[in-house]
């Protein structure tokens, strides 16, 4: 567990390819907060595929690696004709300042509801286009353009998007609270990614060491700003270890696993995992009640689930006081749009 001063952790590889890439030159400007105080690698599970533009999606178990194998950060997928990572490292700040800049200022008279995506894993296309969907639908389906902050680690956006960092996100929360209401707006937060079996989830994008996310600091992080109404979806392996930490009144907590089990969905041919595919696509594109889609996604995954005779990952839900009537009144004023198709998203 993180110390008491410091809740982030940074794995080993991160550490060593730092020095590597010569990252080191510019933590001292960059670096926010004291340093990690733990400093180990986590074991995290690798998921079956999906293709997304099957009606169903199916995994292969025969060929998945067990629960707690240890994932290879080290992917080489860094562009050869990329930006370098220390380049990507230094843009950062412009690029979290041109990202809150765009966002639109809320409908005066209404509950807002506004965003923000952060996929975590940058060696596998399945994150980025989880979080760039969610953009798409807050645009479209819930007519909310630009409510929506996307951070991702991907290789093909390293030079267009924010990174999905810590930092990153702390920035990205306090860009939002000071366009929305904070005290009457609703703060939509979707984190997709890998995760561990002692609950922490992987923020990766070889070689910059990104510090990792655990329940208790990704509480911490919400507990110091002001949004008094939140819908928090973690979607990853173990995900349900987030809830004990995220509940409370005001609170709508949402995972794609329970405690102890991992979810589906994730790889390197997978378009979408199982949990995005039934919660955010057929869920939300069938109704706008959150926790609806949540009831209809829980079960059309444990439909695939069956069928493919893998252990249920039965996705977990906590509904605090209040957040049920405060979203039944944002639905009461929404403008619903059309049902937005899922694309991968273009390299």
């Amino acid at each position: 567990m993180p110390s008491s001063l410091d809740p982030r952790r940074r794995t080993p590889i991160y550490v060593l390819a730092a020095f590597a890439a010569g990252a080191l030159l510019t933590l001292g400007v960059l670096r926010y907060g004291p340093q990690p105080s733990t400093v180990r690698a986590e074991p995290l599970p690798a998921a079956p595929a999906v293709a997304a533009t099957a009606p169903a999606p199916s995994s292969s178990v025969d060929d998945a690696p067990s629960d707690d194998a240890a994932v290879d950060v080290d992917n080489g997928d860094w562009p050869a004709d990329g930006p370098t990572p220390e380049q990507v490292f230094t843009s950062q700040p412009d690029l979290m300042r041109k990202a809150v800049a765009g966002l639109a200022p809320r409908d005066v008279g209404k509950t807002n509801v506004y965003a923000i995506a952060f996929g975590g894993d940058g060696s596998e296309d399945v994150f980025r286009n989880e979080a760039e969907y969610m953009g798409r639908l807050m645009d479209r389906r819930f007519a909310s353009p630009g409510h929506t902050l996307v951070l991702e680690n991907n290789p093909a956006t390293l030079s267009s998007r924010p990174l999905a960092s810590w930092t990153n996100l702390e920035q990205a929360l306090d860009g939002v609270a000071k366009v929305m209401d904070p005290r009457e707006d609703v703060l939509l937060l979707y984190v997709a990614t890998h995760g561990g079996n002692d609950h922490s989830l992987l923020v990766d994008m070889d070689p910059i060491p990104l510090d990792q996310l655990d329940p208790d600091g990704l509480a911490d992080i919400l507990s110091k700003r002001p949004f008094r109404w939140k819908v928090l979806v973690v979607n990853a392996c173990y995900s349900g270890g987030f809830v004990p930490k995220l509940q409370g009144a005001g609170t709508l907590v949402m995972t794609s696993a329970r405690t102890d089990r991992t979810s589906f969905g994730c790889g390197a041919d997978s378009d979408i995992t199982y949990f995005g595919h039934a919660w955010l696509v057929d869920g939300l594109n069938a109704t706008p009640d959150f926790v609806e889609a949540f009831g209809k996604a829980r079960e059309e995954i444990a439909a695939w689930e069956k069928r493919d005779a893998v252990t249920p990952s039965e996705p977990q839900i906590d509904v605090g006081k209040g957040i049920g009537e405060k979203l039944a009144a944002w639905r009461k004023a929404a403008k619903l749009g059309p049902a937005v198709p899922f694309e991968p998203a273009r390299p």
